[in-house]
């Protein structure tokens, strides 16, 4: 896109500031309390893989990066935006020809207009997960339903920054009419597609006894989906993916019942069976918190063959093709059916200003095709690291197929992200690294996806 189409990206940033100047002035006019405004400025450099057409060989190219980043907020409600301009100055027959990244803002064959421009709002949201009420429109990476063991940290941000995507959770429980007998929870992982889609009802059927511990136990029913498992190799011009898929569709039933509800202590005790096409697992779990800054959890799971646990997790849309293979039994190599195991540590301190947690899972026994598992993330907060009041960072280590004990380093079937930030009275730098193995990379193909970017924004509040 050369400097003649400059004017969309311009007029778009200049309306969504034009409509975020508007709201804060109608705001304040109408004396509206709770109301809070921010204002990023973004600066930076962004890569991105590009792929040759004629030879399939993939490269990283750099753009200068700025950004607008309105963020507003009313008590339990909050709107942001992300307009990003990718640019560079391309070298051509003018040394000065400036080129934006065009597909950033131009749909194409594969990049309908939906998916290209919801995602310019960062997000939309109201409360947070566990209120009787709450929304949450655009990226996240924690989607969770029931016990996780058919949803579970699902995230829809493993394509960023190339592509963003634009999803919806929307919870929903009785106690917001005063009726705490049932709820639901519904997630999509991208609206403008509709093809990761999953819903959970559940009922609290003793909530009327006077009893205790039992008024606490809640049923539930979970039914999710893929309706295109080949969505993203679809827009991939390099993959050997042929043909068309059938959608996925896994259902389960699950229980939890909270045995101790202390501060100090806490303890739940929960199970799941689920179904996933001809295949059955089932899993019987405790989980809770102690000293009120661990976390602790333990599962014991029984599963058939080709049976995948937590099937839409944080990895998913890095792996659907795998995972599909496996469902529809055409993979190479089908899991068989074994009892397994899952543990699970974690540690929150300062209100979880510093928080870590990670947990194994796998198998009993080997040779059933399934290998461990290790899923661990680390997050520190601004003033917590002596000495660096305005540093803070965050990442995460998912590692597959743990065939020994030296695989945990291997980085080979791995994904891995931090980010790290440092700020200066407004102005926060941050350093964004991601870096993911691709299963099912065409032969002769780098199976590795490196994505980096240099951002500095200045927050105004």
């Amino acid at each position: 896109m050369r400097i003649r189409h400059i004017w969309i990206p311009l007029v778009a940033a200049v309306l969504l500031g034009t409509a975020a100047s508007v709201s804060a002035q109608e705001d304040e006019a109408s004396g509206g309390s709770g109301f809070s405004f921010g204002m990023g400025l973004n600066f930076g450099v962004a890569s991105f893989e590009s792929v040759d057409e004629d030879t399939g060989t993939a490269t990283q190219e750099s753009y200068q990066a700025i950004g607008l980043q309105p963020d507003f907020g009313y008590g339990k409600f909050g709107i942001a935006f992300d307009m990003i301009l990718n640019y560079r100055f391309s070298g051509g027959a003018d040394a000065n020809d400036f080129e934006i990244r065009e597909e950033d803002w131009v749909p194409d064959d594969d990049t309908t207009f939906l998916e290209l421009y919801l995602p310019k709002f960062r997000y939309v949201r109201w409360g947070t997960k566990g209120d009787d009420l709450f929304a949450r429109f655009g990226s996240f990476d924690d989607a969770t339903m029931g016990n996780g063991f058919i949803v579970s940290n699902y995230s829809n941000e493993l394509y960023l920054p190339d592509r963003r995507i634009f999803g919806a959770q929307l919870d929903l429980d009785g106690e917001f009419f005063s009726f705490p007998y049932a709820g639901i929870e519904t997630m999509t992982g991208n609206v403008a597609a509709f093809d990761v889609v999953a819903t959970r009802i559940y009922t609290r059927p003793l909530s009327m006894l006077p009893i205790p511990i039992l008024p606490g136990l809640q049923v539930g029913a979970t039914v999710a989906a893929d309706r295109n498992p080949y969505y993203f190799t679809e827009k991939d011009p390099d993959s050997t993916v042929t043909g068309t898929a059938d959608t996925v569709t896994i259902w389960g039933i699950d229980s939890r019942l909270p045995i101790l509800s202390a501060d100090m202590f806490s303890l739940a005790l929960f199970g799941d069976l689920v179904f996933q096409d001809e295949a059955l697992g089932g899993m019987v779990g405790t989980g809770g918190r102690f000293f009120t800054v661990f976390l602790y959890g333990a599962q014991i799971r029984l599963t058939g063959d080709g049976f995948i646990p937590a099937y839409f997790d944080r990895a998913y849309d890095r792996r659907r093709v795998e995972r599909y293979d496996i469902y529809n039994g055409t993979a190479a190599e089908i899991p068989d059916g074994h009892a397994g195991w899952l543990a699970y540590l974690g540690l929150g301190i300062l209100q979880d200003l510093l928080s870590f947690d990670v947990r194994v899972s796998g198998p009993f026994a080997s040779g059933t095709g399934e290998y461990p598992e290790l899923v661990s993330q680390l997050s520190v907060n601004e003033g917590v690291v002596p000495g660096f009041s305005g540093l803070s960072f965050n990442a995460y280590y998912n590692k597959f197929e743990l065939r020994e004990f030296n695989d945990i380093w291997d980085a080979q079937n791995a994904i891995i992200g931090a980010k790290v930030n440092m700020r200066s009275g407004p102005a926060i730098i941050s350093l964004v690294y991601d870096l993911q193995y691709e299963p099912d990379a065409p032969a002769g193909q780098d199976a590795w996806s490196v994505t980096s970017r240099l951002e500095t924004t200045i927050a105004l509040k």
